[in-house]
């Protein structure tokens, strides 16, 4: 251990002790100096009463910086109060000097007295901003250096943050305006972005912290993407948004958001949309334990409904956005009530006893079974769930007079490889067979494509098996994906709601689609780690392609038809699509149900491709209870009059007549 190190490490008592006796030494030293000055001589300092009230002075004064509080003083964490008190206690000391000088007569003046202030302020902040440097030195040795992307307010703030922090030691900042270039900010250089490389070389920089939380998100991903060919860590503060509303502070450093790698400027929200189903009416959002359905549930609490009902059949999830919501300022200040509703979609009879309990004008349905692949294993009850739960919602819906009624779809419903898609898209028929019947309520359904970081999605995968250490696992080199932040999606479905008429199928603007093997090479390298491939066999992590998963597209579709128009949001359109009329539906859905019913997966499968979806199954059956009793009959271990009877299982079926249609 060095002498700084056993300096810093010194007891906090024996350091202050330390400081006392050197401060001390400072008033004589500062007083008898002033004395030689002023008289130009050292014969003065062999006069007893000189050193008597020297000592008197000393005294008085180490006693008036106690009281001041100067020995409570943190050093590292000196500012401009700490120089107030070290400058009263100056100035005291000062007063003491001329006091003496009225009682003793010539043994000072008034000129000693201000000589000796002014040098005593200079040498006991010397001393204090000295072993602060001292302490500084011994943690930069310890400390990892950083680059800062941008040298404004928050650059100087997360600077003097890290300074006073243990783990990293700022070296240089970056910022694209040349007006600062070359100059010092916080006793930093500010470089050209073109100079970045050159300066992780030779400061051997760790990260490269973005200090930019007023930027836009497109000016934010346009430095992000140049940032990514360093393969260096990248990590950024909150944007400015979360800190004035408290929900961080400027030296929260955090990894950087993919919302800031793909997402897109949000635009300005219609305040008379966001409010026109919401404010002051009862609504009502069915799995609202979900990505998208919570985020409906936090923006409808922001604009003050008179009753939010919670409808979700995970139990888990209700709890946790009930617990959310009940913290919510909004809710104790407008008097918001907030209702978790434990209740499946399957269950009418559950959901005719909420709209019996309480009335609902406004109903989003972000319920469904939305995994690709799980309802591809899952045939039966996927499409169970999401057909026949959402056409009994719609139809208790209509029942208990709902005004609105919103339905969540997506993308996969555009010309289905998948069952999920083929399920949602068949749930818009329903609900454009319902708007097209002449009933009250208004129905609509609002399209959109991926969300950022929803349960299951892309992005927090990639992240898990960087972190692991790799591979990271794309499917397809060419496979590419729209992408949309949560909120953003929640208030645009909130916002098209606003527009129905009743029937309209509205299509979010996802912007450019995304090549998924770019954003998986983009994460690997703002982690600060580089891609492994034939070019870099010594790279940290590797790309690996698994192969398309079952009902998997390559490119996903937002519009069936080319009949589109725009309306008053700039990203928010509609479209026309052909449909069925009720009765024509009604019959269909008979078959389908009875098909669930049986268990028969090939007629199910069969119904799906007969109804208007475009659905083109590319794969094979991969439903796992029809490949199990498949590979149980090849075995004969399942008696023949079983399997018939199964296959001719008609069952209640609950909705529509028994009777073949």
């Amino acid at each position: 251990m060095t002498w700084l190190d056993a300096l810093m490490t010194m007891p906090r008592h024996r350091k202050r002790r330390m400081l006392q006796l050197i401060d001390g030494l400072t008033i004589v030293v500062s007083l008898n100096l002033a004395v030689m000055l002023h008289r130009d001589s050292v014969l003065a300092l062999a006069d007893m009463w000189h050193w008597s009230l020297t000592g008197l002075v000393t005294l008085s004064t180490l006693l008036c910086f106690r009281w001041l509080g100067v020995y409570r003083l943190v050093l590292r964490y000196m500012n401009q109060s700490a120089v107030l008190s070290l400058g009263a206690g100056a100035l005291v000391s000062s007063l003491l000097v001329m006091l003496l000088d009225k009682v003793m007569g010539d043994m000072f003046s008034a000129a000693v007295a201000v000589i000796h202030g002014l040098a005593l302020l200079v040498g006991i902040g010397g001393v204090r901003y000295v072993l602060r440097e001292l302490y500084l030195i011994s943690q930069r040795r310890q400390r990892r250096p950083v680059v800062i992307y941008g040298a404004g307010a928050a650059g100087c703030e997360l600077v003097s943050a890290l300074r006073h922090g243990g783990e990293y030691e700022p070296v240089a900042f970056i910022d694209d305006w040349r007006g600062l270039e070359g100059n010092l900010v916080d006793g930093l250089r500010v470089h050209q972005p073109s100079k970045l490389e050159a300066l992780i070389d030779e400061h051997r920089a760790a990260m490269v912290l973005l200090a930019i939380p007023s930027a836009t998100r497109s000016r934010r991903r346009e430095i992000l993407q140049r940032l990514s060919t360093l393969s260096i860590p990248v990590q950024t503060i909150p944007g400015s948004a979360d800190v004035i509303a408290g929900h961080a502070s400027i030296n929260d450093v955090r990894d950087v958001a993919v919302e800031d790698l793909l997402g897109r400027d949000p635009v300005p929200q219609f305040p008379d949309l966001m409010d026109a189903n919401i404010r002051g009416k009862s609504v009502m959002v069915t799995g609202a334990g979900g990505s998208i359905g919570s985020e409906l549930c936090r923006q409808i609490i922001d604009h003050q409904p008179a009753r939010l009902l919670l409808v979700d059949n995970c139990e888990f999830a209700l709890f946790s956005i009930e617990q959310e919501l009940q913290a919510h300022p909004g809710v104790g200040k407008s008097g918001v009530e907030v209702k978790p509703l434990l209740a499946s979609i399957q269950r009418r009879d559950a959901l005719a006893s909420i709209f019996d309990g309480f009335e609902v004008h406004t109903l989003y349905h972000a319920a469904a079974y939305k995994h690709v692949p799980m309802v591809e294993y899952n045939l039966v009850e996927g499409i169970r769930n999401n057909v026949f739960g959402t056409l009994n919602l719609a139809r208790t819906a209509m029942s208990a007079g709902v005004e609105t009624f919103v339905m969540v779809s997506t993308d996969k419903a555009v010309r289905p490889t998948n069952a999920m898609g083929a399920s949602k898209r068949l749930t818009e028929l329903i609900c454009q067979a319902f708007a097209h019947g002449g009933c009250s309520t208004r129905f609509c359904m609002v399209r959109f494509g991926n969300v950022l970081g929803s349960s299951g999605s892309v992005v927090p995968r990639f992240r898990e098996q960087i972190e692991r250490g790799g591979p990271v696992k794309v499917t397809h080199p060419e496979i590419t994906r729209y992408f949309m932040t949560i909120p953003e999606a929640a208030q645009l479905v909130i916002q098209a709601g606003a527009m129905a008429r009743g029937g309209e199928v509205y299509v979010l603007d996802m912007g450019d689609p995304v090549l998924i093997q770019d954003l998986a090479v983009n994460m690997i390298r703002l982690s600060g780690l580089e891609v492994k491939d034939s070019e870099h066999p010594d790279g940290d992590i590797e790309i690996v392609h698994t192969g398309l998963r079952p009902g998997e597209k390559l490119f996903e579709e937002l519009l069936i038809g080319e009949a589109v128009s725009g309306t008053r949001h700039d990203r928010i359109m509609t479209s026309r699509e052909p449909f069925w009329e009720w009765p024509r539906l009604d019959a269909y859905l008979q078959k389908l149900e009875r098909a669930l019913g049986a268990s028969d997966h090939m007629e199910v499968r069969r119904l799906l491709q007969a109804a208007p979806l475009a659905y083109r199954p590319d794969d094979s059956m991969v439903d796992l209870v029809w490949q199990a009793r498949n590979d149980r009959l090849l075995a004969g271990s399942v008696p023949a009059e079983i399997e018939l009877r199964a296959r001719n299982f008609s069952g209640p079926v609950g909705l529509h007549s028994t009777k073949p249609v």
